[in-house]
């Protein structure tokens, strides 16, 4: 599967915005699906993440109850919305794809995901 995010952007602290990572070649409902993010001279940290076949999802601590993970009805986009963003969340933002079922503590091993889109910047001002 070829992941493309999209959707980034500049806000302002306070405010939302709403991420999409289109799937070509095959629907989500069989992949572990996660958003990770980097900050400038950070690495890569885990976001959120949607078990396979919908079954429950999975939060950062620093993004819980901000942030809502989701895809269509089709299966074929993955969404983050945000909200109450925070200039810490300034980051590039990374889709990514398992086609494992992943335990907890799992989700956020970088080598544990198959597929990744491009990256799609978010920058937040204070």
């Amino acid at each position: 599967v070829q992941l493309q995010a999209s959707g980034g952007g500049l806000v302002q602290a306070g405010g939302s915005l709403r991420l999409s990572c289109a799937a070509s070649g095959r629907p989500f409902s069989s992949y572990t699906v996660t958003w990770f993010r980097q900050a400038p001279g950070k690495g890569r940290e885990f976001v959120a993440a949607l078990r396979r076949y919908g079954s429950s999802t999975a939060y950062a601590d620093s993004v819980r109850g901000r942030f809502t993970i989701s895809t269509d009805s089709a299966k074929v986009t993955l969404y983050l919305q945000m909200n109450s963003l925070k200039p810490e969340d300034t980051a590039v933002y990374y889709c990514a794809a398992s086609s494992r079922g992943l335990i907890t503590s799992r989700l956020r091993d970088l080598v544990e995901y198959d597929y990744w889109g491009q990256g799609t910047l978010v920058t937040v001002s204070s």
